[in-house]
């Protein structure tokens, strides 16, 4: 099955061409610089470039896929949960496209094809091979644990409360004015000092109403964490270079190690570690990874860096495989902001 995929949760246009599941035969994608100015992602703007982008985009993905449109068996784009002005954009072009053609549309779920990121590697098990699985998504709007006991049934086992990693990795290089996107300068510059774990306490959660009848100890949150950042900086300014790569440092620790704490407890009788998102990028935390699944002898999916963060592959691969939702039911659904996986 031969199907074009269309992503525009957030920031990132994108279209892909994937066949059977995993084999990918292009991948156009385009990041939105418009936001750098106001330091985080602004919705209209992001809408109004996706507009602009996306059709041009889309025949790059069909031309440099060596494929003509009458191979394309299925249309399939991101639902949500993402944006809801950006989801439009690429929802409606799917729509327009799959009527055009003749062809299946399906909806995808964003987070759901995070974690299918990982099988568009050539190395990786098959998807229905790698279970029992746990699944981490890490981004700048979604920090999710799941279990996968057999490919397609997946259970949300733990979430963040407040703030997602990415999220909190921005807003400390926002304090400490490192410009935006801040992950990956907080990353490089942490990269230069031995990280202090003592300095900025783990968020935990006490009150087991704010996680939805999930374990308290597999959710997370990193709100404080962030105050904690702010309060430091106004009693111990930093002064310099070196003193802005040591809080870095220290910042970054905190959060990987709330992460992988909660993979750790969570892993139980797991045989594999599946980890998407744009965070899952961070250098300290597939340092961290690969050292919790080299002591459990478990197997460490990673997606390479290209399909880290938000693309079109890992939703036309998803597609393909038979997730999602298929027509004749997905031209009555509008976008789903807030869609939880599994539903």
């Amino acid at each position: 099955m031969t199907v074009l995929g269309i992503e525009t949760s957030c920031d990132e246009t994108s279209a892909s061409v994937v066949r059977n599941g995993r084999e990918v035969l292009s991948c156009v994608i385009h990041t939105q610089l418009e936001h750098k100015p106001f330091g985080g992602v602004v919705p209209e703007i992001a809408s109004r470039c996706h507009i602009e982008a996306l059709p041009g985009i889309v025949s790059e993905a069909v031309k440099n896929s060596g494929l003509n449109w009458d191979s394309i068996d299925a249309i399939a784009a991101t639902r949500g949960p993402g944006l809801a002005s950006s989801l439009l954009v690429g929802w409606s072009m799917a729509k327009g496209l799959a009527m055009s053609l003749g062809c299946p549309l399906l909806a995808v779920n964003h987070i759901e094809a995070h974690l299918h990121s990982v099988f568009l590697e050539p190395s990786a098990p098959e998807p229905a091979d790698a279970v029992p699985m746990l699944g981490l998504v890490v981004s700048g709007g979604h920090t999710s644990l799941f279990k996968i006991e057999e490919y397609g049934k997946i259970q949300l086992i733990g979430k963040t409360v407040d703030d997602a990693a990415g999220e909190a990795l921005d807003k400390a290089a926002k304090l400490l004015d490192l410009g935006y996107p801040g992950g990956p300068v907080i990353d490089k510059l942490a990269r230069l000092k031995t990280p202090n774990r003592r300095v900025f306490p783990e968020g935990r959660i006490r009150d087991a109403t704010m996680t939805d009848g999930l374990d308290p100890s597999l959710c997370f949150s990193f709100s404080g964490l962030k105050t904690s950042l702010l309060h430091h900086i106004k009693d111990n300014p930093p002064s310099s270079e070196d003193d802005i790569a040591q809080l870095a440092a220290d910042y970054q620790e905190a959060v990987m190690q709330a992460l992988v704490k909660r993979c750790e407890k969570a892993l139980e009788d797991s045989r594999y570690l599946a980890v998407g998102g744009g965070v899952s990028l961070n250098s300290r935390l597939r340092t961290l990874l690969a050292e919790l699944c080299e002591r459990r002898n478990v197997e460490l999916l990673l997606a390479s860096p290209r399909n880290c963060g938000d693309n079109a592959a890992m939703i036309a691969g998803l597609a393909s495989m038979g997730r999602g939702v298929s027509s004749p039911e997905s031209f009555t659904l509008d976008v789903a902001p807030s869609w939880p996986v599994g539903v």
